[in-house]
């Protein structure tokens, strides 16, 4: 139980520091606005879907919504990446957000697999 409750509050976190990534991106560039709200969407989603996996009503209903949040966490990195790549914010800045993200794909990866019974 200790565990799903820090992994809630570490997907809130992280939607937390992707919400502040993106009010800090230039407003007057078109290309940084685009990427800025895919990664936002998919960044907030991580939390929100694996609060609905603790809330699923079957083992069929957890491992798809724990789909869905190694889904987001991987989009996230790839938006990430994109912001990182076109020069829209410092390495410096994105990288822990990269790693943190990674560090999510990988807790997920394994709850997947453990639901799955492949672990």
């Amino acid at each position: 139980m200790k565990d799903e409750k820090d992994l809630r509050s570490r997907t809130k976190i992280f939607a937390r520091r992707i919400i502040r990534l993106y009010c800090a991106l230039p407003k007057t560039d078109t290309a940084a606005q685009v990427l800025g709200r895919q990664v936002l969407r998919a960044g907030t989603s991580v939390g929100a879907n694996y609060r609905e996996a603790q809330r699923a009503r079957s083992k069929a209903e957890f491992i798809s919504k724990i789909g869905d949040c190694l889904k987001e966490a991987d989009e996230t990195m790839y938006w990430l990446e994109l912001l990182l790549d076109e020069k829209f914010v410092v390495p410096v800045r994105l990288q822990p957000l990269l790693d943190e993200s990674n560090e999510l794909l990988a807790i997920l990866t394994t709850i997947s697999k453990r639901a799955k019974g492949i672990a």
